[in-house]
């Protein structure tokens, strides 16, 4: 694990691995960069050099002060990208929270793109509804803590047969979770309920693109992939069966498949 100081007295934890053309995966919330652990071990073994960073507030790198919205965490990448040294374009990944930084990042930094994965994410800005219940449970996670919500939504991140069948997956995810810092969680929840409409974005993204989705995935279901897979004018849609809402942990034979074929549409 590497530590990048950034402006501001940002600092970030990352895995750099690998050589070849680079891969940046941002992990959703409230997970970490190990949620990547099954893609960084094969692109890296696959010729990719594939950088996985902890976002502020989360794993290895501390919360500072409050956000403005997903933008800091889409300046952070970029600033992460020019301490690494990386000047060409990245392939771009992100789930869930994570989908919705990739896009912010194609917002602010088009040219740096070179091709685009969107994991169980959607598009679309906040619901009034939604942005309510961000900000509340952004202060039940500053009064409980992690624990109680992990308990409660780990059967909906991960289908209720992969705890069954895979219980090293299950101890991964919740524990990521519970060590998730509340002060991180908290932030990030209120700067993703102001996020904007990336809506209109999506059809100006012109790089290969692969939509992924978990077939079970409740939070945000196939109807979300397919709103984006309709939308980006060079796009592949990949339903993961059986899984819900990391479909990389728990299929991650059939996410890397898909994965790769984007890669390799990127280097053609």
């Amino acid at each position: 694990m590497g530590i990048a100081e950034l402006e501001g007295g940002v600092r970030i934890a990352y895995e750099d691995r690998g050589e070849g053309p680079p891969v940046l995966l941002v992990h959703g919330h409230p997970f970490d960069r190990t949620m990547w652990a099954p893609q960084t071990a094969f692109l890296a073994g696959s010729g990719f050099r594939v950088i996985v960073p902890d976002l502020r507030g989360y794993g290895g790198s501390p919360a500072t002060g409050p956000l403005d919205g997903l933008a800091d965490f889409s300046r952070d990448l970029a600033a992460l990208l020019d301490r690494l040294g990386v000047d060409e374009p990245v392939v771009l990944g992100g789930l869930s929270m994570g989908g919705q930084i990739a896009l912010d990042f194609c917002r602010l930094f088009p040219e740096r793109v070179r091709g685009l994965l969107l994991a169980d994410t959607s598009a679309p800005a906040e619901t009034a509804a939604g942005r309510e219940w961000r900000n509340a449970m952004a202060d039940r996670l500053l009064r409980e803590g992690l624990a109680p919500y992990a308990d409660e939504v780990l059967d909906k991140m991960i289908a209720p047969q992969t705890i069954t069948n895979r219980p090293e997956v299950a101890a991964h995810v919740r524990r990521m979770m519970r060590s998730t810092p509340p002060e991180g969680a908290a932030a990030a929840l209120r700067g993703r309920a102001e996020r904007p409409d990336y809506t209109a974005l999506l059809p100006r993204i012109t790089v290969p693109a692969l939509v992924v989705v978990g077939s079970e995935d409740t939070y945000t279901p196939l109807a979300d992939a397919r709103y984006l897979h309709d939308r980006l004018p060079d796009s592949d849609l990949a339903v993961i069966e059986g899984a819900a809402h990391l479909p990389n942990l728990e299929r991650p034979g059939a996410f890397d498949a898909a994965l790769e074929k984007l890669l390799r549409r990127t280097i053609r």
